[in-house]
């Protein structure tokens, strides 16, 4: 069956390869990291052959939710090297930038048996970790071949995912079993690992990571913060901001945005659109709507942007952003893409709107609705009117405000919980308090 998987994902490799190659020539994508895909790493990389902890992050999300976790692992585990894979560009650049507690950063071997091993050899890993729904056959059938330890952490299945997973259940049950632990973020999560065929003796639910990876004291002008000195933004000032946003969104945020700048007042838009090569299109969407438009990269430090909208042409200052915002529309909620991470926001307390797609972060949307901490829209147009409503009623932005900072408040912990697992699968010589109990099904 490993075989059959390996074929299959060749094929859908070389069906997709029209694509990859558009992106490489239009936009100098995978070109510089295709010898790393295919197991080739310097071998400066792990030059004297040390062991290490090989933890894995598909991108920019993912990357910023192992933050702290990586943090713990350095110090615990100090005769170690730490290594970090990601699967994109902007995870990599975001890695390669943030973490210093990394020994090195590479790009995650495409799933294949001779990939695989290639990077091991040279990573040498004791314990594998992945972060979120990365669950590759080949990397964790390696891994069991050679004793390495594996753990999902952060562990989430979508309700768009799962049935997809239940059509292989019978490859996936074998593909589980070679996991030895679960930290997964909620109960529909493990039920869903445990339908798939996973030990429930393997589960244990910690919450989400991406509560602990928020930073709780800002320090101001260090650091990412400096970000905000390009925001000297006037006290009665409206900010909108529209984060991670996807083609088919930014035309139905700049439409609400206009329809709040009818009702007087100089309020500012900041774009932040998900894919780097779509800024420029996003601003000439923006200035085709009658918005003066100008590039975060172009402001001038110390002074209040003198513009319609602003595009957020960077990477990693989106969640600092989000500290000037009166209202925030997270994306890739409003087109059926499974949304991106409310947390960032509700860290400092902002109201927070999003789409009727929010799959991928599906329990922490549904815990925010229940606690009035967020507003969810369904069309364009319940869109518009929200956002609207939302601005003209401080009184509510308030309240949602503070119901969404409480609930950040009340959900950290996932990062011991966590460690207490990874330490009973590679013990140090530290003693653990922590007392984790595995997942158990109540019929």
């Amino acid at each position: 069956m490993y075989l059959l998987y390996s074929i299959v994902s060749l094929l859908v490799l070389l069906a997709a390869l029209p694509y990859f190659l558009y992106e490489a020539l239009r936009h100098k994508k995978y070109i510089g990291s295709l010898g790393q895909r295919l197991g080739y790493l310097p071998v400066s990389f792990n030059l004297d052959g040390d062991e290490s902890i090989w933890v894995h992050a598909v991108s920019v999300g993912e990357v910023l939710a192992a933050r702290p976790l990586i943090a713990e692992l350095r110090e615990r585990y100090p005769h170690l090297r730490l290594f970090l894979s990601t699967t994109t560009l902007s995870g990599q650049q975001l890695a390669r930038r943030n973490l210093s507690d990394v020994d090195g950063v590479f790009y995650f071997p495409f799933d294949w048996a001779f990939t695989v091993r290639r990077t091991m050899d040279l990573a040498k890993p004791r314990l594998f970790v992945m972060m979120e729904t990365e669950i590759w056959p080949n990397v964790l059938h390696e891994c069991r071949r050679r004793g390495v330890k594996t753990v999902v952490v952060n562990g989430r299945i979508s309700h768009r995912s799962y049935p997809r997973y239940r059509l292989v259940k019978p490859f996936f049950r074998r593909v589980l079993a070679d996991v030895d632990r679960f930290c997964v973020q909620g109960e529909e999560t493990a039920r869903r690992l445990i339908g798939l065929g996973a030990d429930p003796s393997r589960i244990t639910i910690t919450g989400s990571l991406k509560f602990d990876s928020l930073n709780v004291s800002p320090t101001p002008n260090r650091g990412p913060e400096r970000v905000l000195r390009f925001f000297r933004i006037s006290a009665n000032r409206p900010v909108i901001v529209a984060g991670s946003t996807l083609k088919g969104e930014e035309a139905a945020v700049i439409r609400a945005f206009n329809r709040v700048r009818q009702k007087g007042g100089n309020a500012l838009l900041i774009l932040a659109a998900r894919h780097p090569e779509r800024f420029g299109e996003v601003e000439r969407l923006c200035r085709h709507e009658g918005l003066a438009t100008i590039r975060r990269s172009e402001l001038p430090i110390d002074a209040e942007p003198r513009a319609d909208a602003v595009i957020l042409d960077t990477i990693g200052e989106l969640a600092q952003i989000y500290q000037i915002a009166t209202a925030v529309f997270v994306g890739g909620s409003l087109v059926p893409a499974g949304g991106h991470n409310i947390l960032e926001p509700a860290l400092f307390g902002k109201p927070i709107m999003f789409g009727p797609h929010m799959e991928n972060f599906g329990e922490i949307a549904d815990e925010f609705l229940a606690n009035g901490a967020a507003i969810q829209v369904t069309t364009q147009r319940e869109l518009e009117e929200a956002m609207v409503a939302l601005m003209d009623d401080p009184v509510r932005r308030a309240r949602l405000g503070a119901a969404a900072r409480a609930l950040v408040d009340a959900n950290r912990g996932a990062k011991d919980k966590t460690l207490a697992v990874i330490t009973s699968l590679l013990p140090t010589q530290e003693r653990q308090t922590a007392v984790v109990r595995p997942f158990r099904l109540v019929h």
